[in-house]
């Protein structure tokens, strides 16, 4: 009969080692797996879920983020923050330009609250001045003048949210529409010819207006798309080449006698047909139109595409990882072509907007600077069809009280171009702008997680 071994003792017990155990040291990491495990499977009792308990309660390990935190840390008050940063930089580059904040100057140190007003006195006077000059001006004789400030960035918005949801759309998809330009300005080409070419009756004149400037903004954009697909050509090149390409296409046809309006020297077409217009909303005393009605529809339309359709859900695969798309099944290619002419025909609605709705006549202008507006506009607007909506509104507005700030204040108009700058520097670094404001969570969860240690470590020892 073998003689039972007696148990083996831990490593320092039973064998003359007079040095105290060291105590047990938790393992945190351990524990929390088994919390959750616990919780996901009710103690034993179930089988392992197919979504974890960590993923249902949406808590991250490590103690759940205060509600305020995760408001004031969202891309959307990040956004928010920017334009403020933005502002109040803006702020100070007016105060810089007003005589009486550099008289005050003089003798900071003896009064320093003299210059402080006078900053500002300067700062308030021209924000209130570009207020009254986008949303409400109280000295209107009248409420339709004391509104029109607003109709007006309305107008001016349209063309903006339009280009911008196209940019933003391609932006989702993983491309970089920077043609938005070339593409408004073929659509302003092909529209305003059916406009003032052909002589239709009413409604059906305005439909093929319509028609034949998002026909022409997605075969321009589709264009780069199929360039893209095929050949592997980077858009960014080919959609800045193809902007100097409708835009000198423009100018020659100014030049011909089929675009050139009769007895002009000018580079401008004949005035578009009555029936081509689009109407007025509030009638001739704004210049609203009825381009702003379907540029809500187009955002309404857009948030459709991307998270209710299959082809949305498509675009936004390939925009996350195009490899893996293509492995799902996906063809990334057709993917590629199709959204670009989607997003060019966006973009031909600004085209028509602006030949049919606000100038009614085709120029070399017809653009103005929409196509690469509308790239600030989807940034901030961070891709998505709403947010590219408020902030069409947005520079809209900045535009429409620019021209008022500086007829009462005398600050520069190019002020709203760094104040849009500067909006666009801070959107790109979302750290920087929860760093100024203190809403940087990497900052505070690693603190978190060491006091945590350390109180269980202290506790393990107790």
């Amino acid at each position: 009969m073998s003689e039972q071994q007696p148990p083996k003792l831990p490593a320092g017990e039973g064998q003359g080692d007079t040095q105290p155990a060291k105590p047990h040291q938790p393992n945190l990491a351990a524990e929390e797996t088994a919390a959750v495990v616990s919780v996901d499977t009710a103690g034993g009792a179930m089988g392992p879920s197919a979504v974890p308990a960590s993923a249902q309660s949406g808590q991250l390990p490590g103690g759940p983020d205060t509600l305020l935190r995760k408001i004031f840390t969202g891309s959307g008050m990040v956004s928010v923050l920017a334009v403020f940063l933005a502002l109040v930089i803006g702020g100070l580059l007016i105060a810089s330009t007003d005589t009486r904040v550099a008289s005050t100057a003089s003798y900071f140190f003896a009064r320093p609250a003299d210059f402080l007003t006078a900053v500002w006195n300067a700062a308030t006077r021209s924000y209130i001045a570009l207020f009254q000059g986008a949303v409400f001006n109280p000295r209107g004789n009248s409420v339709a003048a004391q509104f029109a400030p607003f109709m007006e960035t309305l107008t001016i918005a349209t063309p903006l949210i339009t280009a911008g949801l196209g940019v933003a759309l391609a932006f989702r998809a993983g491309l970089f529409n920077i043609g938005a330009q070339g593409q408004i300005i073929v659509a302003g080409i092909l529209a305003a010819w059916v406009g003032f070419a052909l002589h239709l009756p009413l409604g059906l004149h305005l439909l093929l207006v319509l028609v034949a400037g998002i026909v022409g903004g997605a075969l321009w954009g589709g264009l780069v798309g199929v360039l893209k697909a095929r050949t592997g050509a980077h858009e960014v090149i080919l959609t800045i080449m193809f902007n100097y390409i409708a835009l000198y296409f423009l100018r020659y046809l100014l030049n011909t006698p089929a675009f050139q309006r009769p007895g002009e020297s000018n580079p401008i077409s004949p005035i578009l047909d009555p029936s081509a217009v689009y109407p007025q909303i509030f009638g001739s005393q704004y210049r609203l139109h009825l381009g702003f009605v379907l540029a809500i529809g187009a955002t309404v339309l857009v948030w459709w595409l991307l998270n209710r359709s299959t082809v949305g859900f498509e675009f936004r695969a390939v925009g996350a990882n195009p490899k893996a798309a293509q492995t799902a099944g996906i063809n990334v290619s057709r993917s590629t072509i199709l959204v670009m002419a989607i997003a060019g025909g966006l973009a031909g609605m600004s085209g028509v907007a602006q030949v049919a709705g606000t100038e009614k006549v085709l120029t070399d202008g017809v653009a103005a600077t929409y196509g690469f507006d509308a790239i600030t506009v989807a940034l901030l607007g961070r891709s998505t069809p709403w947010g590219t909506f408020a902030a069409g509104l947005l520079f809209g507005a900045f535009r429409a009280g620019a021209v008022q700030m500086q007829i009462q204040t005398g600050t520069p108009i190019d002020i709203v171009l760094v104040v849009q700058s500067l909006i666009v520097l801070f959107i790109a670094a979302p750290p920087l702008v929860r760093a100024v404001f203190g809403l940087n969570p990497r900052r505070k969860k690693p603190a978190r997680a060491a006091k945590s240690t350390k109180a269980a470590t202290t506790g393990g020892a107790a």
